[in-house]
């Protein structure tokens, strides 16, 4: 069975209008594709990396899905205090091997929106209203695995979600054939924050310990033009020592940033880590108003790119 790279949103600021248009949530997790074939089961992200011993609460799919092959599109998602939690569901996302105590102490949800493949047969041509009848025929929910639900008020669903802190909402064209690989507007997502993926190319520290993060992202000339620093987040004052304890082995005399003399507080780094953060807006100087830090995640830094961010 071929891998898919996802269809994907793009970023709005406004409710599409007509009765083809349906809102979902946005869950604030990673991209997760089931692949089911001949008996087995394998998981795959958006960037193709194989997830298969991350999550194996997923790996009975005859729990959830009463299909001999197929493909599923959705998200993971964590919950910490009710709400989803990109932070969380990392935790378990970064593991090369999760054991039943990491599976109690993080648990986690399937959330499925989307069927490309069915016995067989390649639905990409199919609008989505004719996948998500045929995903709803064969579908079983269970406490790992739930359908996500459309709504027809659009500007109902994203109040209610902006209002509950909620990511935000992705509004889709039931006329929607699915795109392997595109980007367009017959999927968007209108969300509460911004946020990007963002190479560490110095760091801060205080009493010894890391505080404050330096931040970048690769333009067209493949310089590492800096976005701002950040020291807000998630992180315990056990993941700050923990972290301190890697950046001390990537420090280098050279600052990488092409935009950025260098500071007397600063400790350069090798870009070869990054890190999910949200913030407010871009700030005329090309820099993150109110970044926080979401989580650590593996990625390209050369991916990270200042012009596909902006929207350029």
């Amino acid at each position: 069975m071929r891998l898919i790279v996802p269809f994907e949103p793009v970023i709005t600021e406004t409710v599409p209008a007509g009765d083809n248009w349906i809102a979902q949530v946005k869950w604030d997790g990673t991209r997760i594709l089931t692949y089911h074939e001949a008996g087995e089961t394998k998981l795959y992200n958006r960037k193709l990396n194989e997830r298969t011993k991350q999550y194996p609460e997923l790996l009975d799919t005859a729990a959830y899905f009463e299909a001999d092959s197929f493909i599923l599109d959705g998200e993971v998602i964590a919950l910490k205090e009710g709400k989803p939690s990109f932070y969380e569901v990392m935790r378990r996302d970064r593991l090369k091997n999760v054991n039943s105590g990491m599976v109690e102490q993080v648990p986690i949800t399937y959330m499925v929106f989307d069927l490309i493949e069915l016995n067989g047969h390649c639905l990409t041509s199919k609008t989505l209203a004719e996948r998500q009848e045929l995903l709803k025929m064969y579908f079983r929910p269970n406490k790992h695995v739930q359908l996500v639900e459309n709504f027809s008020d659009k500007e109902g669903l994203l109040q209610a979600c902006l209002s509950n802190e909620l990511e935000g909402v992705i509004f889709k064209d039931l006329t929607s054939n699915y795109s392997i690989g595109g980007k367009d507007k017959r999927w968007m997502k209108r969300k509460k924050q911004h946020d990007l993926i963002a190479v560490i190319g110095g760091v801060t520290y205080k009493n010894g310990i890391a505080n404050s993060l330096h931040l970048g992202l690769y333009d067209k000339s493949d310089k590492l033009i800096y976005i701002g620093s950040v020291g807000n987040g998630k992180l315990t004052n056990n993941d700050w020592a923990e972290l301190t304890k890697i950046l001390r082995t990537i420090e280098n005399e050279s600052c990488p940033f092409a935009s950025l003399t260098n500071k007397a507080s600063m400790v350069w780094l090798n870009p070869i880590l990054t890190v999910k953060v949200s913030f407010l807006e871009w700030i005329e100087d090309l820099t993150l108003r109110h970044p926080i830090i979401e989580a650590f995640v593996t990625a390209d830094p050369l991916e990270c790119r200042l012009e596909k961010e902006k929207g350029n």
